[in-house]
């Protein structure tokens, strides 16, 4: 079953076009990494799929509803606030810096979303808290403030965060780059015991040795556009010279 599929996304912000016609799709428990330089359009993406900003012309389908879909001017149309709603509880968005409120604690920051969007109670929201904190590690955390906390029990609240909404799909958006590389191991280690259980995610990452181990599919963005698709091997194995470039850098 699909998850999650874009036709034909592209966006621009004022006069600069930063996705130029991009279609992908992601089945259910699959891994799909994107790779690429910065400036490629690889966050734009996740950003246009979370809905956090608005494609020009492109359609979004989740789950084979279409939260948005093209026109006859070739313009993306959404659905109406109410009835997106629906759909925001379908994925999680993990971002690099965290995002998490300095005001809340580790608790109140997991517990927050469910109940106000899932409309949970608080009892429930809490049991789902404790049982995601136990998994990475944390339960001595939850009464803990963000500020007290290393960078890498930051980023494993914000994807608990994420997961408490219990979403269909999960988004990473570059989840190590504000770690060090002691901290960015803890991290890539829960991530890849959510691929065991059979997630579906799609991880924006530059840790190419990652994405090599964890993904099904890679691909490679550059310009706003999907230059190169395939799997691990292939993509590892290709004979493109500029995702070879890429890759070579990045994996030393």
């Amino acid at each position: 079953m699909k998850i999650l599929e874009i036709n034909h996304m592209k966006k621009s912000f004022d006069k600069l076009e930063v996705i130029k016609d991009i279609s992908l799709s992601v089945n259910e428990g699959e891994v799909l990494s994107i790779i690429g330089p910065s400036g490629s359009g690889k966050s734009t993406v996740l950003r246009c799929a979370a809905m956090l900003e608005k494609m020009n012309s492109g359609d979004l389908i989740y789950l084979g509803e279409y939260a948005a879909h093209n026109n006859t001017e070739g313009k993306s149309v959404y659905m109406a606030k109410k009835e997106l709603r629906r759909f925001h509880k379908y994925y999680g968005l993990v971002f690099q810096n965290f995002n998490l409120f300095p005001h809340y604690t580790v608790l109140k920051n997991i517990t927050d979303a469910p109940m106000t969007v899932d409309k949970v109670s608080k009892k429930e929201a809490e049991e789902r808290a404790m049982v995601l904190l136990k998994k990475l590690g944390l339960e001595d955390k939850k009464e803990a403030y963000p500020y007290q906390l290393s960078g890498g029990q930051q980023q494993r609240v914000s994807i608990a965060r994420a997961l408490a909404l219990q979403p269909k799909i999960l988004f990473f958006d570059e989840p190590t780059s504000a770690l060090d590389p002691e901290l960015t191991g803890e991290v890539l280690k829960v991530i890849k015991e959510l691929a065991k259980e059979k997630m579906t995610m799609i991880i924006v990452t530059h840790e190419m040795q990652f994405a090599k181990e964890l993904s099904d599919r890679i691909i490679f963005m550059e310009n706003g556009k999907i230059q190169e698709e395939g799997t691990p091997e292939q993509i590892f194995s290709t004979e493109n010279t500029r995702v070879k470039d890429f890759i070579g850098k990045f994996a030393g």
